[in-house]
């Protein structure tokens, strides 16, 4: 008869050294358990429920995150990009000098002067970017549009769309509502540190099976052997 396996190519001799009980158990076969095959099929079973119990996991799981999944890493491989690919996000450029002296006003009216940017006031900006070690001031428009002007006299130094903000956006869910931020992709998150915690898991059934067989075998070994009777 065939001894039972456990799956990842485990069996149960492999788990257990006396595992002939606990096989004629699965197999139907009437026997009478001893107490300590009583605590030998116990504790396999518990093992077979969570090993069950992880692929299911690991199985649902991968179903229902599948799209946010691709949808955070695609983003998130776009993002590692943001700073090697001005399409994604223009580079950042420098002023005549270090420090600000640039106005209020004069910012405002630096940005009316940018077509591109449709800003008439103040609620069309978004906000500022101010690197005085730089020199610049980068004004982020509501319509995604950057306007990097030099923190000294405001002149206008590059003017550029600025996609990793929607990318950013797309990445952690709050593109579509805060609604899917919290409860789908904060809850993809946590199935996906779930399929890590059970991979690991099954990674380690093995592992930890091989080193008791080892363990047992050299224990074995070291037993002084048993005088014949006479």
């Amino acid at each position: 008869m065939p001894t039972p396996r456990l799956g990842l190519g485990v069996s149960i001799s492999t788990l257990f050294p006396d595992a002939t009980a606990v096989t004629h158990v699965l197999h139907g076969i009437p026997n009478q358990l001893e107490p300590q095959n009583h605590l030998l099929f116990q504790s396999f079973s518990e093992l077979s429920c969570m090993n069950r119990w992880s692929r299911k996991l690991h199985r649902w799981g991968a179903i229902l995150i599948a799209i946010p999944t691709l949808l955070v890493i695609l983003t998130g491989l776009i993002l590692q990009l943001k700073k090697e690919v001005s399409w994604i996000q223009p580079p950042t450029e420098n002023g005549v000098s270090s420090g600000v002296s640039a106005t209020w006003e004069n910012i405002l009216e630096a940005a009316r002067s940018v077509e591109q940017a449709e800003v008439n006031s103040w609620n069309d900006i978004d906000r500022l970017d101010v690197r005085p070690a730089k020199g610049v001031i980068k004004v982020r428009c509501k319509n995604n549009w950057e306007i990097q002007l030099d923190s000294q006299d405001t002149s206008v130094l590059s003017c550029n769309y600025r996609r990793s903000d929607f990318i950013e956006s797309l990445h952690d869910g709050s593109f579509f509502s805060d609604y899917a931020k919290l409860y789908i992709f904060f809850a993809n998150g946590l199935i996906l540190l779930g399929l890590w915690l059970t991979g690991m898991y099954l990674w380690y059934l093995p592992l930890k099976a091989k080193r008791k067989k080892r363990q047992r075998l050299a224990n074995k070994l070291a037993e002084p052997p048993v005088p014949e009777n006479e």
